[in-house]
C-alpha cells in the first residue's frame, strides 16, 4: 500500500478454474478478488481481522455496482486498485478500478459498505473503529451507487431454488458476498450466455442468509435496465440485483 495516497493495488492471475465455459472469468471470481483487496486495504490500515472482532465488529456489504468494459480472459494478470472514498453518516463507500498487465482498464466498481455489531447486527458510526481510517481522494470512479429496487409491476418467475450449505459460508457464518454473483448467473441459459457478455452487475443485500436457509432465485424479463434477479427466503428478500449483458 501507498502510505502516501492511500491506494491498495493487488495482483491476481486469472486461472482456468476461475472462467466459465467461454472462457471467461465468472462474475462470483471478480467479486471475489475485490473482497480480498478490501479486506487487505483495511487491514493495512491497522484494522485486522482479528482486531475487529476482538472489538466485537464486522463490515456489511449494502450496494456494489460493478461495471464492465470487458471480462476478463484466462492467464490475464489483473491489477485491482481499490480505496476508501469517504463516509456519508454510518455508511462508506469503497470504490475500484481493475486492470490488466497492459494497464487496460477492464473494470470499475462503487460499493457502500457498514460497520457493523456482529452480536447485535446493528449499524455503527464510523467514529466507533479501533483505528482511524484515511480517504483517497486523488480518483473517484463515481457518485454513491444507488440501491437496486426492483419495480413492484415486474413480474418475476422463479427460476431455481437454493439451500446454503457448508461451501458457501463466510467466516461469519453467512452466505459469501462473491456467491451472490453464481446465484444471479445461473438464471441464464447458455444460449443466453453465448449471446451475449456481461456488461453490468448490480446488487443490494437486503437479509444475512445463514446455513440452511432456502432461498427461491427469481427473474424478470429483458427490461431497458437488464434482467432484474431477486432472492428471496420464507419470510425474508435476501437481495435484489440487475444484470446488463
Amino acid at each position: 500500500m501507498n502510505k502516501q495516497n492511500l491506494l491498495w493495488i493487488e495482483q491476481h492471475t486469472v486461472q482456468a478454474s476461475d472462467t466459465d465455459f467461454l472462457g471467461r472469468a465468472k462474475l462470483s471470481y471478480v467479486l471475489d478478488v475485490m473482497q480480498r483487496a478490501a479486506d487487505a486495504a483495511v487491514n493495512g490500515q491497522g484494522l485486522s481481522l482479528e482486531k475487529m472482532l476482538e472489538a466485537g465488529m464486522g463490515w456489511m456489504l449494502i450496494t456494489l455496482d460493478l461495471e464492465f468494459r470487458r471480462v476478463p480472459r484466462p492467464n490475464e494478470q489483473l491489477a485491482v486498485h481499490t480505496w476508501s472514498k469517504g463516509t456519508k453518516g454510518a455508511v462508506w463507500q469503497r470504490d475500484y478500478r481493475i486492470f490488466t498487465a497492459e494497464a487496460a482498464e477492464v473494470a470499475v466498481a462503487r460499493s457502500i459498505w457498514a460497520l457493523v455489531d456482529i452480536h447485535k447486527r446493528k449499524m455503527l458510526r464510523p467514529s466507533a473503529l479501533p483505528e482511524s481510517v484515511e480517504h483517497y481522494t486523488a480518483d473517484s470512479v463515481g457518485a454513491s451507487p444507488d440501491k437496486v429496487q426492483i419495480p413492484p409491476d415486474l413480474v418475476l418467475e422463479e427460476v431455481y431454488r437454493y439451500e446454503v450449505k457448508y461451501s458457501g459460508l463466510d467466516n461469519n457464518g453467512h452466505l459469501n458476498n462473491a456467491r451472490y454473483g453464481d446465484l444471479c448467473c445461473d438464471v441464464f441459459s447458455l444460449q443466453e450466455w453465448g449471446e451475449a457478455e456481461l456488461k453490468q452487475f448490480r446488487i443490494t443485500y437486503l437479509h444475512e442468509a445463514k446455513f440452511g436457509d432456502e432461498l427461491v432465485i427469481l427473474r424478470s424479463g429483458l427490461t431497458d435496465e437488464g434482467v432484474y434477479v431477486r432472492g428471496q427466503g420464507r419470510d425474508f428478500i435476501a437481495f435484489e440485483a440487475c444484470l446488463r449483458l
